[in-house]
């Protein structure tokens, strides 16, 4: 992981076409701005993790819904 410090008004860029910027520091918060192709994606880690357990979630209950089915199935 590369870790660095940057200020207010500073930015960080990626692949040559994407800008991290640091809008406002204040009060132990970080308001960023991001400017990126339309093409790509950005997303929130904990939105993108909930979606994650969401499907697993809905996948394991599907895994005991088709266990369930083939149980009465055989009877």
């Amino acid at each position: 992981m590369l870790v660095l410090k940057r200020k207010a008004g500073e930015s960080i860029i990626v692949n040559e076409n994407i800008e991290i910027k640091i809008i406002e520091i204040e009060e132990g918060r970080i308001k960023i701005g991001i400017e990126a192709p339309k093409d790509v994606s950005i997303l929130r880690k904990e939105v993108l993790d909930e979606a994650h357990m969401e499907n697993k979630q809905s996948s394991e209950n599907k895994n005991i819904d088709k266990s369930a089915l083939s149980r009465l199935i055989k009877k």
